[in-house]
């Protein structure tokens, strides 16, 4: 969620930390703070609001500091709550939550601590302070022990200065080896101006840095950053989102590279557990928002290609449920980052019942994976809009290999698999001619962007994709939309169905094309205006639907990557009209490693 930034080393750290906060306020930008220490002199500076018109010039000549950009967790967006947090001259940046710091903080208040603002973070300062004896690792140590919660933190103190302490536990911190220095961070896109080669910290992990040298509790290897600066830059697009829609067709066959045989697929990360999957009598898909529906998809998928029993379960919740779980199952983990602490602790779960567990990320190095036993990446590239976009498409395409893993493992014939394989392998051409034509799509967007209430509804394949577009416009546009499966209408939801709420169809040529055929005309009978996604050349949709975006036809299994499509242009293009902050909608972050 927040940004953590530090530099230690022989440059000046203000224009280090400003950059790399700017890097990382898509984390969190409700306010930011910046503290460089300087031959014991400290400058602090926290504001409300975004770093993003920050001037990295200042009067201030440190060479070591560190920087904050806050998503609010514990206390409200003020400058008070804002990071680094203080007391009697050690300050701290955090991401994460401590959950026993009420009772911390009244532990430490009855002790004679006074404490100026409303956050969690801000016991840590008081802790380290408590246990100081003129060593700050050591002091960190100690107060680390007596916090429960999560947390990636970075510490510095005149008291003892010419260095930086940070830790790590459920919340990702990364150390960047530079040739004058070092950078910490939450991820690398903070650090990729000056090296790409980093440290990941695991868990229960500390380190200190100083200008020339790091301590970690263990030796670690350094990795290198696979993708380019160019990579997170808008480039010729307005918006982050629209470029990384824009990419979606470059994502699935970046996704399949090297992966699909004549009549199998091979996917490295699953050959460890190729007898394990063989033997699974069921599959658990485990999400959160987006990547709840695409597990969700992959459940579809799976179900129908492999012929497996699978079941998508929201991170957030399955945690809490008492599900029959074994070691003759498998968990499949859907995170664009890794480091979705929802997942991570349903996968911590998992593990203790000896289920199998694998990941689908996009983040090499992430948590996820390195908790996994094994997993495929989406191979998608940077994604720094808040609302995820391209990652959905890799995510996707990848759960279809999966599903072809595993069917062929089963009872998929080769026919069946050669059919599907061959199909994925134009996809992208498909999926760049809606691209290439989404001008209908703006026109569209424009003319519904005065509506307040959307209904999306979809059937089997299409009803997570009806559930992602839905979650697309509340995301960015503020206006409230709801998915549904087409069946589901009739059962309650068609009371809503008025002049006043558009419903999105989405109803390519497949198995129900004909039962959404006739939810559109219970919509129509409601005097509901109707906005569909159908085959090009359907005539019969657009005898009933108010306007009509047209897409390729593919095999029924494979819709869901084209349907999608639209729905996220269309989500961009009505958020646009709106005059929306459309990279980092309000009161949202894009990676949440809070639970």
């Amino acid at each position: 969620m927040c940004g953590i930034i530090g530099y230690i080393g022989e440059k000046q750290a203000y224009p280090i930390i400003v950059n790399g906060l700017k890097k990382l306020e898509y984390r969190g930008y409700d306010s930011y703070g910046i503290c460089v220490l300087n031959n014991n002199n400290v400058f602090l500076k926290r504001k409300v609001g975004r770093i993003s018109e920050e001037n990295s010039e200042s009067e201030d000549k440190g060479f070591i500091g560190i920087g904050h950009s806050r998503w609010a967790t514990t206390g409200s967006v003020c400058e008070k709550n804002a990071h680094p947090q203080e007391y009697n001259g050690f300050y701290v940046v955090h991401n994460g939550i401590i959950e026993n710091y009420k009772d911390l903080k009244e532990e430490l208040t009855g002790k004679g601590h006074q404490f100026n603002s409303d956050t969690d973070t801000e016991v840590i300062a008081h802790l380290i302070s408590d246990e100081f004896n003129g060593n700050l690792e050591d002091a960190v140590r100690k107060a680390l022990k007596r916090i429960v919660g999560s947390y990636g933190i970075a510490v510095v103190s005149p008291k003892d200065e010419g260095k930086i302490v940070i830790a790590k536990l459920s919340s990702p911190i990364i150390i960047g080896i530079c040739a004058d220095g070092h950078i910490i961070a939450s991820d690398s896109s903070a650090v990729i101006d000056y090296t790409k080669q980093i440290i990941t910290l695991d868990d229960n992990e500390m380190a200190v840095l100083r200008k020339d040298s790091y301590i970690i509790s263990k030796e670690k290897k350094i990795e290198t950053i696979d993708w380019e600066n160019d990579s997170v830059s808008k480039g010729d697009y307005e918006h982050f989102m629209l470029k990384e829609i824009m990419e979606e067709s470059k994502v699935i066959d970046s996704a399949i590279q090297g992966r699909l045989l004549e009549d199998d697929v091979k996917l490295g990360g699953l050959e460890t557990s190729k007898e394990r999957l063989k033997k699974a009598n069921k599959i658990h898909l485990v999400g959160c928002g987006t990547g709840y529906y695409a597990a969700k998809t992959g459940e579809y998928l799976m179900e129908e290609i492999a012929g497996i029993d699978a079941e998508a379960q929201m991170g957030s919740e399955i945690r809490y449920r008492n599900v029959r779980l074994d070691s003759n199952q498998a968990a499949i983990f859907v995170s664009q980052s890794g480091e979705t602490a929802d997942n991570l602790a349903s996968l911590k779960k998992m593990k203790e019942f000896g289920v199998l567990t694998l990941g689908v990320t996009n983040v090499i190095g992430s948590t996820q994976t390195k908790e996994t036993e094994g997993g495929v990446y989406t191979r998608c590239g940077r994604e720094v809009a808040v609302a995820s976009t391209k990652a959905f498409i890799g995510q996707l395409t990848v759960l279809t290999m999966i599903s072809i893993f595993l069917g062929r493992q089963r009872n998929l014939n080769s026919e069946k698999a050669k059919e599907i394989i061959l199909e994925l392998k134009n996809l992208s051409k498909k999926a760049d001619s809606i691209l290439g034509d989404c001008s209908k799509i703006e026109e569209i967007a424009k003319k519904y962007s005065q509506y307040k209430d959307f209904w999306f509804i979809g059937r089997k394949f299409n009803y997570p994709i009806a559930l992602e577009g839905a979650l697309k416009l509340k995301e960015i546009s503020y206006v409230h939309a709801e998915g549904t499966p087409g069946g589901e209408l009739k059962h309650g939801p068609l009371a809503l169905i008025d002049e006043n709420c558009p419903t999105i169809a989405i109803c390519p040529q497949d198995s129900v094309y004909d039962k959404m055929l006739s939810n559109m005309e219970e919509v129509k009978a409601r005097n509901g205006k109707i906005i569909a996604i159908a085959n090009i050349g359907d005539e019969k949709v657009k005898e009933i639907a108010d306007d009509v975006i047209y897409i390729p036809k593919t095999l029924e299994c494979l819709f869901p990557i084209l349907t999608t499509i639209p729905l996220h242009l269309f989500a961009y293009y009505l958020a646009l009209s709106l005059n929306r902050d459309i990279d980092k909608p309000r009161n949202l972050a894009k990676s949440v490693t809070v639970e």
